[in-house]
């Protein structure tokens, strides 16, 4: 019986949205299997959910499971595990994919905040009037030869590292069997890179006595989730210039609440839009990895 592959990615962001180029290379790697029917809306997904085999979408509420009678796999391609049910509320016989890919990617985000921090980009820029290179030059410094601490060893974090280290950077992973060199860790560490999960008890982990373990001129990097990070902990930690700064890509609250501390015009503080991962080929990264996985064949 052929596969019907129902396929739901219509978020705002561009690179996440499937486009007509982005189907028709999914199509070509579901050959004959089966037919890829692609819908905008969320009405579109659930009229035509219960002849699918298999529904590659962004989210899903569990109580769909009951529209779905004939579905072998849900897939996501994100890496967290907010959007899709939990796994014990994944009927028998239904397999549940998250996205493995996104560490290539934001890897190279992490190395464009450490390369710009540490090479003068963001401290001073050349304006009329002003030429600020004996004040630079006491700020830029070598990114070869520095210590990172990533604290989220997973998928994410050692591509991370790997790509921190073809930098030159001498990279400590730290994961849950390893937590307590965290603290020893910081001591010579130059940045503390955060790729985290929100849903393995991780709650304010970055918290104040992890902020006083770095050094002064050491850097928060954060593209896990925002709940790592104790936020009032770390904007007092700006302000007093316990650390030298700090790049965040992700809040508790997004988009970043007015009342945040971290809304305030803090020294050395960062703001991306939980952009980390935004590539124009995130789509078709996913569903190559899904087609190497062989959950297109199942």
């Amino acid at each position: 019986m052929a596969n019907k592959y129902l396929l739901w990615l219509a978020w705002p962001e561009k690179c996440f949205r499937a486009n007509a180029s982005d189907v028709e290379f999914l199509k070509s790697l579901v050959g004959r299997r089966g037919r890829v029917v692609a819908v905008r809306s969320r009405a579109a997904f659930l009229r035509e959910l219960p002849g699918a085999t298999h529904a590659i979408c962004w989210e899903f509420d569990g109580a769909w499971f009951a529209r779905a009678p004939k579905l072998r796999v849900l897939a996501t391609p994100a890496a967290g595990r907010e959007l899709l049910p939990a796994d014990s509320d994944v009927p028998h016989g239904v397999r549940k994919i998250h996205g493995a890919f996104h560490g290539a990617i934001m890897a190279e985000t992490v190395a464009a905040c450490v390369l710009a921090h540490a090479r003068g980009l963001c401290a001073m820029r050349v304006e009329k009037g002003l030429w600020p290179r004996v004040a630079l030059s006491g700020k830029v410094v070598r990114v070869a030869g520095s210590k990172a601490v990533i604290l989220g060893y997973g998928h994410v974090g050692r591509a991370i590292g790997d790509k921190l280290a073809a930098l030159g950077v001498e990279v400590k992973g730290i994961r849950r069997r390893n937590l307590a060199d965290l603290k020893p860790a910081l001591a010579a560490a130059d940045w503390l890179v955060v790729s985290l999960p929100s849903d393995t008890g991780t709650d304010d982990i970055v918290d104040a006595a992890v902020l006083r373990a770095m050094k002064r001129t050491a850097v928060l990097v954060n593209v896990g989730r925002g709940n790592a990070v104790d936020e009032k902990a770390l904007a007092a930690a700006l302000r007093r210039r316990r650390i030298a700064a700090a790049f965040l890509d992700v809040f508790k609250l997004e988009p970043l609440d007015a009342g945040s501390p971290l809304a305030a015009d803090l020294p050395g503080l960062f703001r991306l839009p939980h952009a980390s991962a935004f590539s124009p080929d995130y789509l078709r990264t996913f569903f190559r990895e899904l087609a190497d996985s062989g959950a297109l064949e199942d």
